[in-house]
């Protein structure tokens, strides 16, 4: 089955806001053997969406659109959708009465006839509970194809897909097999990995397909197989990864599919009963950011200071000042003061450092544009790695963050291995 994705509104095509319900949406899709053949944007207006359903029907088995239903005069899905499907809006006394649920609960301000109307759907519509909000999904059969309708609002809509549409696909129509298993490496560019692996690839089965994604630091390696047999499809991948391992094993630090590395790198702490802090400079807390998103962070993750400026180093993590003045700000020595600190304060066995030039200026240092050292403390001492991730400030952010991650995880799983 072929599914195409429609996000309506004026503020995802001016850059108001990042389309992020597209890439759940096809993610989730994929999960059970749908493939997503278009993602389209469109505006808040009648003959583009009109004319976008009319297209996507002639190319897909299942469309799904996402915002415009609304409260308001802007939000004009439904009354489109009435005129696509010859239809007419009636109340839902189902969906009016959870609206006024979720006002009595939950909201201060009094109901309007602009809050009781979201209850108006067309007629031809199947009703998706939105447990979280008071626009209801919709849904559609006609002439073969199905119609899905859900607010953009990122949780409402996540909740719809999880909770009604995935399990009504899954119920209602036959999917084939769609497999991924996504390896991550560090520590070697998209050619090189290219180079090492290229007899591999070449004698990859028909059925299975490698998709490079490249990111600052590091590299995915997307395994997909496609077919009928489930069973068959996994022992395809598992013999690739297998084979792949042996090729360029070293560089290989986990696999997506599972999780990511900051929920890899919690769980490996938390089996020894260990705890993690971070002291960023250069990162500017996207270190702790990812970290402390990652669900059941607490466990396993102390906390983080952001010492940006020269004399916070200092004042909250104690590094020497005559340290600084004879080693420079940006140095391999500050690196693991700042860890070794870090650890103290939050009295956590494992720390993770940054401290570096990420531009456009050089700041308190004199260090070259781009150079970033990174201070990883254990217990047994400390040790800094020194890098230059060039001239581009996010690029050398993102490559920190990715590189810090990669160290950490090292430095556990020697740790572990002591033990």
């Amino acid at each position: 089955m072929k599914a195409e994705i429609i996000t309506i509104g004026d503020e995802i095509l001016i850059g108001q806001i990042v389309d992020t319900n597209s890439a759940y949406i096809a993610k989730e899709l994929n999960k059970i053997g749908v493939s997503v053949y278009q993602i389209t944007s469109i505006q808040d207006e009648r003959s583009h969406i009109l004319q976008a359903l009319k297209e996507a029907s002639q190319r897909v088995d299942i469309i799904i659109i996402t915002g415009g239903l609304g409260p308001t005069k802007d939000d004009i899905t439904k009354t489109c959708l009435c005129e696509y499907f010859e239809d007419e809006l009636v109340r839902n006394p189902e969906v009016l009465k959870h609206i006024e649920e979720l006002f009595e609960k939950y909201i201060d301000t009094p109901i309007s006839d602009l809050n009781r109307n979201q209850a108006l759907l067309p007629s031809k519509a199947t009703a998706l509970h939105n447990e979280f909000g008071t626009a209801a999904g919709m849904w559609f059969e006609d002439n073969g194809k199905v119609y899905i309708s859900m607010p953009g609002v990122p949780y409402e809509m996540k909740g719809l897909m999880e909770r009604e549409i995935i399990p009504r696909l899954m119920q209602n129509y036959s999917r084939p097999v769609i497999l991924h298993k996504t390896v991550i490496t560090y520590g070697l560019g998209e050619s090189a990995i290219a180079e090492k692996i290229e007899h591999w690839e070449e004698n990859l089965p028909e059925n299975v397909k490698l998709a490079y994604l490249p990111n600052v630091g590091r590299v995915r390696l997307r395994l997909t197989a496609r077919g009928d047999n489930e069973e068959h499809l996994r022992d395809a991948i598992d013999n690739q990864v297998t084979a792949l391992h042996e090729i360029i094993g070293d560089i290989i630090y986990g696999y997506e599919d599972d999780d990511p590395m900051e929920v890899i790198i919690g769980r490996m702490l938390a089996e020894k009963g260990w705890t993690l802090s971070t002291a960023e400079s250069c990162t500017g807390g996207r270190l702790a950011s990812k970290f402390s998103s990652a669900p059941g962070s607490s466990v396993s993750f102390e906390g983080s200071v952001v010492c940006y400026s020269t004399q916070s180093k200092t004042d909250i993590l104690n590094v020497s000042e005559d340290l600084i003045k004879e080693h420079s700000v940006v140095s391999a020595e500050v690196a693991k003061a700042m860890a070794t600190g870090a650890c103290e304060k939050f009295h956590s066995e494992f720390a993770i450092s940054t401290t570096g030039n990420a531009g456009p200026t050089k700041g308190d240092s004199e260090a070259e544009l781009g150079t970033v050292f990174i201070g990883i403390a254990t217990p047994n001492g400390a040790e800094a790695f020194e890098f230059n991730f060039g001239n581009h400030r996010e690029k050398v952010i993102g490559k920190s963050v990715n590189k810090a991650m990669e160290l950490i995880q090292q430095s556990i799983i020697k740790m572990k291995d002591a033990n």
